[in-house]
């Protein structure tokens, strides 16, 4: 228990400092020790949600109440997790459920507070948007493709989150989905522009009397109607993709009116279309230059930032595209930027991930870990065997090694994630396969040992361990068929198995015939179902 507190408080340290991946690691290893702990989940919980991996945050906070269900920050850490999700229902109940254990708990009441207003924001009722989808003739027609109801419930989750349900905005039906929803018309022919949209057609009811046409925006001062002139006629430019006509209207408008943020940032558009990224930074920099100079709405000046953070984006410069993602938010936080700004953090995270990888360095640690497994110190060996892990996240051995640690420290769920990806990055290495089988043995998860020890035996027919381990399973499900029956047809994916006519039929060719096997085993499908028999007990092949 000393050295799982030690973990913790290391941990919270971390956690403290902004280490989130470090926090992460150290609560792992405390869980390891200690897995029933509901504090080390609760901590791990808040330290995936800082590092933005809310899924992560969601199943610890899941754990926290599992294992004590009547600790109310466990509702506290679930609130927060599926707040962060777009999952505003579930997380005001789980706030309230938390207030109902602790009604004077200020952080679930603040936390509470925050999601309504952000479900009032953000959310919308689902049968309130399928009944105008309904009435709209061309989402009526999309709403008999099963795509566009996944599309249709992400929006209804989270509406303003476009960037997560379509990253490249080519699917139309998002935008159009959501101008029903909110029962505006957007003109989503150009993302990317500054285009005043151009007013409706009116179809006179009566014939009027004709009057001469009033000169445009006749109001204003002569410079600044040249100045819109010119930027409507590269505007149209910019639609049809000719792009050095419209770079010319835009210079000229400039030319006309240099006060204008809007000039400059669909120059910078024209610039980022053809990949002229250095220049569209420039354009940018000066139009929040411009802007700043003649106050220009935040908005604007935000939309000047993440022009910038796209094209840095381009060019593959995470940190940069980063600063300037931020910058925007700093302006004007708007869902999807925060979106985009996740991903370029995510770029980030593999890019040093990539650059920390050192197979020699994942040598020595490797071999501190096996010197810290000889003697015993199982938490010391882990710790050593993850950075090795951290340094050639490619090498199966590794893997294995840190299952064998987990075995030894029964943190078996842990020892069995290590197996399977160990097998999966080398099928063929058979100590793997035997290693996922003692530690399936040891969860009494017999059938499945079985087929693991198959796997081995696959491998190598005579290797004594894979041997010992098939027999130990074997003996173990024989010894009660009447049990391993019971528990097998309880699994509904055994019972739907035993339910098709096609698989009957199969089972009884395969009783006359033996040789039949081997054609049925060519069939993916039918070789799946025939394991699952073999891993439930139920059949048998010598």
């Amino acid at each position: 228990m000393d050295q799982v507190n030690l973990l913790k408080e290391k941990g919270n340290a971390a956690l403290s400092a902004g280490k989130y991946m470090e926090a992460i690691q150290t609560y792992t290893e405390a869980i390891a020790l200690d897995p029933k702990n509901h504090v080390l989940y609760s901590n791990r919980s808040a330290a995936y949600a800082k590092a933005e991996n809310y899924a992560a945050a969601l199943e610890d906070a899941d754990k926290t109440i599992s294992i004590n269900p009547n600790w109310s920050k466990g509702y506290s850490r679930k609130g927060s997790a599926l707040a962060y999700l777009g999952r505003y229902e579930e997380a005001i109940a789980a706030y309230e459920k938390g207030l109902e254990l602790d009604p004077n708990n200020q952080q679930l009441a603040s936390g509470l507070a925050e999601v309504r207003q952000q479900a009032n924001e953000f959310g919308i009722n689902k049968e309130e948007l399928f009944a105008k989808l309904h009435a709209d003739p061309q989402t009526r027609e999309w709403l008999k493709d099963p795509e566009y109801i996944k599309i249709v419930e992400k929006v209804a989750q989270n509406p303003f989150g476009i960037q997560k349900i379509d990253p490249q905005m080519k699917d139309k039906r998002v935008l159009k989905t959501i101008s029903v929803m909110l029962g505006i018309n957007f003109d989503y022919s150009d993302v990317n522009m500054d285009v005043d949209p151009p007013a409706p057609e009116r179809k006179p009811t009566q014939p009027k009397k004709e009057e001469p046409p009033k000169p445009k925006q006749e109001d204003l001062p002569e410079n600044r109607r040249l100045a819109l002139t010119e930027k409507d006629q590269g505007n149209e430019c910019y639609k049809k993709k000719d792009f050095d006509n419209a770079l010319k209207h835009y210079q000229k408008a400039i030319e006309h009116d240099p006060t204008d943020i809007t000039f400059y940032t669909n120059m910078a558009a024209v610039y980022f279309e053809q990949k002229e990224y250095e220049k569209c930074i420039k354009e940018c920099e000066k139009a929040i230059d411009i802007g700043r100079e003649n106050r220009a709405d935040f908005k604007l000046i935000a939309k000047a930032f993440t022009r910038i953070g796209n094209a840095y984006k381009k060019m593959e410069q995470w940190k940069l595209a980063k600063t300037y993602f931020e910058k925007s938010m700093s302006e004007h936080r708007t869902p999807e930027i925060k979106t985009i700004l996740s991903e370029v953090e995510k770029k980030i995270a593999e890019e040093q991930k990539k650059a920390y990888v050192d197979p020699v360095k994942a040598e020595q640690e490797k071999e501190l870990g096996n010197e810290y497994f000889k003697k015993g110190d199982y938490s010391n060996a882990v710790k050593h065997y993850t950075e090795a892990i951290m340094r050639n996240p490619d090498d199966p051995k590794l893997y294995s090694n840190r299952a064998a640690c987990y075995t030894k420290l029964a943190a078996f769920d842990l020892g069995l994630k290590d197996c399977d990806q160990c097998c999966k990055l080398d099928p063929k290495f058979i100590k793997g396969w035997i290693r996922k089988g003692k530690i399936l043995q040891g969860m009494q998860q017999h059938s499945k040992a079985l087929t693991a020890y198959q796997k081995a035996l696959e491998l190598d027919p005579s290797n004594g361990e894979a041997l010992e381990g098939y027999r130990a399973c074997s003996t173990q499900l024989n010894s009660n068929p009447e049990e391993v029956r019971k528990r097998a047809m309880a699994d509904p994916e055994v019972q739907q198995i035993l339910r098709d006519p096609a698989m009957r039929c199969i089972l009884e060719q395969m009783q006359q015939d033996p040789h039949a096997l081997q054609d049925h085993l060519k069939n993916p499908t039918i070789a799946a179902k025939i394991q699952k028999l073999l891993e439930s007990g139920l059949i048998a092949i010598h």
